[in-house]
């Protein structure tokens, strides 16, 4: 896994987990957070296919 990947999946899990530990009644940063992890969980899997970790193979064998 290349560092990017590796960080976008940090940087992820980091926003999911403080959007887990925030109280209740913050609406607007929990709304913030879950776009920010969406945002990032993308990126982690485009930076997966950019390094090819992740390889298409459009035969079936």
């Amino acid at each position: 896994m290349s560092k990017s990947a590796l960080s976008f999946l940090v940087l992820a899990l980091m926003a999911i987990v403080i959007d887990m530990l925030l109280p209740l009644d913050a609406n607007a940063m929990s709304s913030l957070l879950k776009i920010a992890s969406g945002l990032f969980i993308v990126l982690f899997i485009v930076a997966l296919v950019v390094g090819r970790k992740i390889k298409f193979d459009p035969l079936l064998r």
